[in-house]
């Protein structure tokens, strides 16, 4: 149930009915990123197709936790936690990792608390799901959040490819 004033509730899960806004502040997540990696020049809004598919196939599975803020006129804030289950070893002792997925806030609502209270819940889940570390890739406006609640840098570096 949504909040009238929009931030008094916390956090809930996400339902198929907040796909729409999901996509929008996904959106923005990336324009505020900038940049050819996150925001190519080439890039068109094919791909907010494609992530409306995937939220709504993934809104209520076990390994995904999509939580958002109401605002007063569509969502506040959302952010994306995902577990995957990799390999065991010794510094990683059941393989499961958890992964914090774009946090963002709309503008209108930012310096209320939104992203630390979804990231709260977030790190609940992944602790009682049994996850064994936590990544995440923060931007420098969210590093200090992340820091404080507990996070530090990777041990190994961060690559990609692009097939």
């Amino acid at each position: 149930m949504r909040s009238p004033m929009g931030n008094d509730a916390g956090p809930r899960r996400a339902v198929a009915d907040d796909i729409a806004e999901l996509v929008r502040l996904r959106a923005m997540l990336f324009e505020n990123l900038g940049g050819d990696f996150f925001d190519p020049a080439s890039g068109d809004g094919g791909w907010l197709d494609e992530l409306a598919v995937v939220l709504k196939a993934q809104v209520d599975a076990e390994t995904v936790r999509i939580l958002v803020v109401d605002g007063e006129r569509g969502l506040a804030a959302c952010g994306v936690g995902t577990i995957e289950q990799r390999l065991p070893g010794p510094h990683l002792r059941n393989g499961r990792i958890g992964q914090v997925i774009g946090v963002v806030t709309d503008p209108a609502y930012r310096r209320r608390g939104h992203s630390h209270s979804i990231m709260r819940e977030l790190l609940d889940w992944f602790r009682s799901s049994g996850v064994a570390r936590v990544d995440l890739y923060a931007s420098s406006g969210g590093e200090p959040l992340y820091r404080r609640l507990g996070f530090t840098d990777h041990p190994d570096p961060s690559l990609y490819w692009r097939p």
